[in-house]
């Protein structure tokens, strides 16, 4: 028997040659609070199915993760899709599609001889169970780009044909589940025994799986509709159905053909008439004064509020813009976080009394000085910018805290208009493998922030966890109280993105903490092909990320 040394989160011991890092992790999990899914050995993220063949470091991840949980939602996707193949019969099945995030889990569509209903559910879910109980190992198999084509061509999973096309890698993974098999993007669990939690419901024409996330990973949290922001990505989903763009596959191939210009140009005039239209709606509730805008990072929201001005101005109307930040408090008052660090995410790190006082001035006709906050010196200044609403002024308000009533308590209900705006990618890898919203957004932040700021991506995907805390704390509790939404995204910004991205990526160190998940966006980066710049409007959203924008010359 040969014998190899292992280092386990710093503990150094033996091992059998040939071990398989399953073994070794369950003889550690005693000592975690949640499910061990993947390891990091030597540096590199593994599935638990890995052989240990030669000595090595390794780091149990766990589904308190991010990678973790989503390797464990990925792979219940899977058992989910296997499921309902089997009850379902595969003849019924035309196509089963993982659109979007919803309420801490997925929306699904079914599409086929079979309807979705509480007993269709029901006997899925069941179907699950048993899968889970008998513990079915997940298989990994590599297949070549050519075979994996022709494979999915016999399973009628058209989409992920269409995806290996343009795929550049000679090889691609599939995974099985007894003979059911899929191609997934991302690493699986070993064997279907882990995947204990997740819950099925009804909703709308769909259903949705709802699945734990990192903070609470072993419980399945309740179902809550959000019917504000479902709506918002059911029409994006239809217009890519009208286009025939719902999958990269299909994107790749209109760019391919040459088709992309005609897009671009759809794609923004239906953003501008979205702009209009709520231009619309705001002039129609004649008691605004403030419309109040927020968003989650990335959104762009700074020129979705100039876009609005200029539909506005062309109604009539006298619109003013006015930042959040500039009513932040003083540095030196800012409340810090738990790790002592100055905490700009929350509610009390602006000074609301002021913002209050200067708004109801306002509304009342008077004279303001309002404030600019400077980040440089970290404090508060006055520069004789003042602001009096006469009839047809019209104040644009943009924070992070802008649909939470407890910034604007002295303000009249009806005197708000409420936009959310969020880049709500209504675009799939394929059927089964959904992209999310968050990728879209940071990749977005990390291409503005080298251009404008000097920020590397490994500094943005550093803070992005910090980013992140502060919307589910301070925005997306709030979004389903907007009078109305606005998604921001384009279903072609991906490959212009790309070329911007890409090398910023690549610049991330080995033995840095980030490099994993530069990895990750590289290789989802990969299945786009890019788009000319040239082809982008002036006063396109986008432009605010990539530079050239018609509103900051």
């Amino acid at each position: 028997m040969e014998l190899i040394h292992i280092t386990v989160d710093g503990v150094e011991r033996e091992c059998e040659k040939g071990t398989v890092l399953e073994a070794v992790a369950k003889d550690r999990q005693k000592d975690y609070s949640c499910d061990i899914v993947l390891a990091m050995v030597d540096g590199k993220l593994s599935e638990l199915t890995k052989v240990l063949n030669e000595d090595c470091d390794i780091k149990f991840i766990g589904t308190d993760t991010v990678c973790g949980i989503e390797t464990y939602r990925r792979s219940v996707v899977l058992l989910m899709i296997k499921s309902f193949y089997i009850v379902c019969g595969e003849e019924n099945i035309e196509k089963l599609l993982v659109d979007y995030s919803l309420s801490k889990g997925y929306y699904c569509e079914l599409y086929g001889k079979v309807r979705i209903s509480e007993e269709l559910l029901r006997r899925v879910k069941e179907h699950m169970e048993r899968l889970v109980e008998q513990n079915v190992p997940i298989v990994k198999e590599t297949l070549s780009t050519r075979d994996a084509v022709e494979r999915f061509r016999r399973h009628k999973m058209y989409d992920k044909e269409k995806l290996f096309k343009f795929r550049r890698g000679s090889n691609v993974n599939v995974y099985r589940i007894n003979r059911f098999e899929d191609y997934f993007y991302g690493y699986m669990v070993p064997s279907t025994g882990y995947l204990k939690y997740f819950d099925l419901y009804c909703y709308d024409e769909g259903f949705v799986l709802q699945l734990p996330v990192k903070e609470n990973p072993s419980v399945v949290p309740e179902f809550k509709p959000q019917h504000k922001v479902f709506n918002v990505l059911k029409e994006a989903s239809a217009w890519g159905r009208m286009m025939d763009i719902e999958t990269v596959g299909a994107l790749n191939e209109q760019i391919s053909e040459g088709k992309i210009k005609d897009i671009i140009l759809v794609q923004e005039a239906l953003q501008e008439m979205k702009i209009a239209r709520l231009a619309s709606d705001i002039l129609n509730r004649k008691d605004t004064k403030f419309i109040m805008i927020a968003g989650p990072s990335s959104s762009g929201k700074t020129t979705f509020a100039k876009r609005l001005s200029i539909q506005l101005t062309a109604h009539g109307m006298k619109p003013h813009t006015i930042s959040v930040d500039d009513y932040f408090l003083n540095r030196c008052d800012t409340p810090r976080d738990e790790n002592g660090d100055y905490n700009y995410e929350i509610l009390e790190a602006l000074d609301v009394k002021l913002f209050n006082e200067d708004m109801t001035n306002l509304m009342e006709g008077k004279e303001v000085e309002i404030p600019t906050f400077n980040f440089h010196t970290g404090k508060r200044e006055y520069t004789g910018k003042t602001l009096r609403l006469g009839v047809e002024d019209i104040l644009i308000i943009e924070g992070i805290h802008c649909l939470n009533d407890r910034l604007s308590y002295s303000l009249p209900k009806e005197s708000k208009f409420k936009i959310y705006i969020s880049a709500l990618t209504q675009l799939n890898v394929d059927e089964h493998n959904r992209i999310a919203t968050t990728d879209g957004r940071l990749i977005r932040r990390m291409v503005r922030d080298a251009r404008d700021r000097s920020t590397t991506a490994e500094e943005t995907i550093a803070r992005w966890a910090s980013v992140r805390k502060g919307e589910e704390n301070c925005i997306f509790p709030y979004q389903e109280e907007a009078d109305a939404m606005f998604n921001s995204a384009l279903i072609y910004e991906l490959g212009v993105l790309k070329q911007f991205a890409e090398p910023l990526l690549f610049n991330v160190p080995v033995d840095s903490p980030q490099y994993q998940e530069a990895k990750r966006l590289l290789k989802f980066l990969d299945y786009f092909l890019t788009v000319d710049t040239e082809l982008i409007p002036a006063n396109s959203l986008i432009r605010e990320f990539i530079g050239g924008s018609v509103f900051y010359r």
